[in-house]
């Protein structure tokens, strides 16, 4: 299969996981494509569409920084991106170090070391006969070559073809190393956080993210302000905490800055009236440290147990982990407080204490692609909602949701029984393994393939003619990930 070909399928199983807003986002930044080829009939063609304005490489990297911007940082679809993205840094380092190597060789002769700026045309042509070379080191040492480093001053008719190659690749590792060398006088945040001491040196970086005034209370009980600013640099990222409302107009989102006399306590960077501060020029930060700098300053609930969640007050802000044990399909519900339709999904999670539902809404939705029941998760800033005698958990601005364990995969067989929702992207069912009846979902072209049914008009029906039918399928969680008819085994 050819690597376009293989880009085409990948970028083509990425599109099938957007929804329809983050389809209609990415269409957005994707400025060179026209108009008329971005309507809802064209997205099963819109891979090829993209690499055809694009092109292979060019795409690859667009399409890695719009998954960044919807944003689609989940396995589902970075795990498809990941083996594209780096053959293209691998291909991009080779162009760049062919390029290196043109550049130290122009203006040399093969086989004499006399460069173009130290001679004129004719002195050129009279002195290629000669063929001349130096004797000694002192001689070189004396007469250095035009073009060569002072340190690197061994000419190609000294050593051999072996060790010239050598001498390039130390040339290339030397300038790349110093491209990402930070100064002396400065300390990365990566560096910051193994050594916990700035050791007097600058931290410098971009605020990315600044969150509004809060107070604490001193000991004397004493009202203060402090503010946060999620910071980035090109190395990794963390949290600063300021003390002071008078410094809170001193920083601007975007903007870069060098911190002085701080005192690191643990993951934190704390600026106080000590610390010196002043603007920097801008660094290279890589986007994905960006993203990692803004979530930092988000509050977090503490983590509760289910059971202890359960027992807080009405719109209590908590966080909560454990195993996904059931997740519900997507539907459109109206919303009476905001007059218009929104979208919700409800998950069950369970820990040892006990179940709860977790309704998503909205735009969180989409963070549970890529989980599965079985997975176990973290989710953090929900908000306890009561009902009768009931507790379930709403998502909220700051909502989260991090996977920390996946379920294991399973290969099984499975007898389907019963259609719990149809669709034309997954299908809920309900199939009987080992004595018991469990909620599977499934992609509909991957279950229309495996019984031979169409999926266009009445999916459904058709489906329910075949059954009950039974299958092999590797499972996991209560996601179907491949499927066979039983009869074709």
């Amino acid at each position: 299969m050819s690597e376009i070909s293989a880009w085409k399928i990948a970028l083509t199983a990425i599109i099938e996981q957007l929804d329809k807003s983050q389809y209609k986002k990415m269409l957005q930044y994707l400025e060179k494509i026209p108009k008329h080829l971005k309507t809802p009939r064209s997205r099963e063609q819109m891979a090829q569409t993209i690499i055809e304005h694009y092109g292979e490489q060019k795409s690859v990297s667009v399409i890695r920084d719009v998954m960044i911007a919807i944003p689609r940082r989940d396995a589902v679809v970075q795990d498809r991106l990941r083996p594209f993205g780096e053959k293209l840094k691998e291909e991009k380092k080779g162009e760049k170090r062919k390029s290196e190597a043109d550049s130290r060789s122009a203006g040399f002769k093969r086989n004499n070391i006399v460069s173009e700026s130290e001679s004129s045309d004719g002195e050129q042509e009279a002195e290629a006969g000669k063929k001349r070379r130096y004797e000694t080191e002192a001689e070189r040492k004396q007469q250095p070559a035009a073009g060569f480093k002072k340190n690197k001053i061994v000419s190609e008719s000294e050593s051999s073809g072996e060790e010239q190659e050598v001498e390039t690749d130390d040339l290339k590792s030397d300038s790349s190393d110093k491209e990402r060398e930070i100064p002396p006088w400065r300390k990365s945040i990566q560096q910051l956080k193994i050594s916990g001491d700035s050791e007097k040196k600058l931290i410098t970086g971009k605020v990315v993210q600044k969150s509004g005034l809060r107070t604490y209370q001193t000991k004397k009980k004493e009202k203060k302000f402090f503010f946060n600013l999620g910071v980035a640099d090109e190395t990794d990222s963390i949290k600063v905490m300021v003390y002071g409302r008078e410094r809170f107009q001193d920083f601007e989102e975007g903007c870069y800055y060098n911190f002085r006399e701080t005192i690191m306590d643990e993951n934190l960077l704390k600026v106080t009236k000590l610390t010196k501060i002043s603007t920097a020029p801008p660094l290279d930060v890589p986007k994905q440290l960006e993203l990692e700098a803004q979530m930092l300053i988000y509050i977090q609930a503490p983590v509760r147990s289910i059971g202890k969640s359960k027992v807080c007050g009405e719109k209590t802000l908590v966080s909560v982990e454990g195993t996904v044990k059931e997740i519900g399909l997507p539907e459109t519900v109206k919303s009476k407080r905001k007059r218009r339709e929104d979208i919700k999904t409800v998950f069950k999670l369970e820990d040892d204490s006990g179940s709860i539902g977790v309704t998503l809404w909205g735009k969180d939705t989409s963070q549970l692609r890529g989980t599965s029941v079985g997975d176990f998760v973290r989710v953090i800033n929900v908000k306890t909602h009561h009902y009768y005698d009931s507790v379930s958990l709403n998502s909220t601005d700051y909502t989260r949701i991090t996977k920390v364990q996946s379920a294991a995969v399973q290969n099984v067989s499975v007898q389907i029984v019963g259609i719990i929702k149809a669709g034309r992207i997954e299908t809920e069912l309900d199939g009987e393994m080992n004595g018991q009846v469990h909620t599977f979902v499934v992609d509909s072209s991957r279950l229309a393939k495996a019984f031979g049914v169409r999926l266009q008009g009445d999916f459904q029906k058709r489906l329910l003619k075949k059954m009950p039918f039974s299958a092999k399928a590797e499972i996991r969680g209560n996601k179907i990930k491949k499927l066979t008819a039983a009869n074709e085994m």
